[in-house]
């Protein structure tokens, strides 16, 4: 099935990409819960160049799951040649889109000339853009930021124009600049603005923490995205692509209705991967999930050391009885 950016059901719902913790198995996650065409995950970032490389770890975070589609995979670098090696191969697994970033504001990704760093270098960056184009039928989006010092109009609609001319489908844009990196307050207007000017896909990204915040800043835009804020939440995505149906959406009532989900995304990180590294990059998540739970700092310790999937059902099955014991006490 080809994916269009065109054709998908509006208002658009966006996991972003976050480096470290949008797997395929939290993606699966995502998706699970919301089951509706129009929301979107991205994958977390992958060097170009390490996959030119062929490096071992930068394979393993191309893994996706049909359950998946439609999956939006991220790449960065610099390398133009490289992206469009990089793009015949995601292409060749099925993936729905590539996105490049031109957003992230870390120092590692940005000594490299990569990354936000790129908002200096328009036209390289239009090339980069271009050359993936050519490469691949799969659409080519762009994810990137308001700037890199400051915010100034027309060099952010320069930039943007550029990319979309190259051939880019879809802008995600983040409402700060690089400096600011997720400091002070997400500005939408430019972001408003480039929808206005441009006439492409537009996809707005900064400080979505709740059903009232997407439904606040959508405006002219084709959706939203978030990032953060699901971390430890995933059923905000469903939340929000509900209420973007003008549905109700019901949220787990408490961390015995959580469990469930929580049980099922640690089956997902441990299917056909090594346990003990699987069950270790999962730590941060799970010590989201139970965060504010009645003796979490006790569970979190626990979930520290875990190694296999037996170690972390036995700590769910503990708070499993632990919580059933509540109801019955208030019944």
């Amino acid at each position: 099935m080809k994916f269009s950016w065109d054709t998908l059901p509006r208002p658009i719902v966006a996991l972003a990409p976050l480096a470290g913790y949008t797997d395929s198995a939290y993606r699966r996650s995502v998706k699970m819960l919301s089951g509706t065409e129009n929301v979107v995950c991205f994958s977390e970032l992958t060097s170009v160049a390490a996959i030119h490389h062929k490096s071992r770890e930068s394979y393993r975070m191309l893994d996706w799951h049909p359950d998946e589609f439609p999956l939006i995979m991220q790449l960065f670098g610099k390398e133009t040649e490289f992206f469009a090696e990089a793009g015949k191969i995601l292409e060749d697994m099925g993936i729905a889109g590539i996105d490049i970033n031109m957003g992230c504001p870390t120092c590692k990704i940005t000594s490299n000339e990569c990354g936000s760093a790129l908002l200096k270098n328009p036209q390289l960056a239009a090339e980069i853009v271009h050359s993936l184009s050519r490469a691949v039928s799969v659409p080519v989006s762009v994810k990137t930021r308001l700037g890199y010092d400051c915010y100034d109009e027309k060099r952010f609609m320069g930039f943007c124009k550029g990319v979309v001319d190259a051939g880019a489908k879809l802008l995600s844009l983040h409402g700060r600049t690089r400096t600011q990196a997720f400091s002070g307050v997400a500005d939408w207007e430019p972001i408003y603005l480039a929808k206005r000017e441009l006439g492409i896909n537009v996809i707005g990204n900064g400080d979505i923490k709740s059903v009232a915040d997407a439904h606040g800043r959508l405006g002219n835009l084709d959706g939203v995205m978030i990032g953060r804020a699901t971390l430890g939440d995933p059923w905000l995505i469903a939340e929000v692509a509900a209420a973007f149906r003008s549905e109700i959406y019901v949220r787990p009532a408490g961390m015995l209705e959580k469990l469930p989900l929580i049980r099922q995304h640690v089956r997902f990180a441990v299917e056909g991967s090594n346990e003990v590294k699987a069950i270790r990059e999962l730590r941060k998540h799970l010590a989201s999930y139970i965060k504010g739970f009645e003796g979490a700092k006790m569970y979190v310790e626990k979930i520290m050391k875990c190694d296999t999937l037996v170690d972390v059902e036995c700590i769910f099955d503990e708070m499993e009885a632990v919580l059933a014991e509540r109801l019955v006490a208030v019944a």
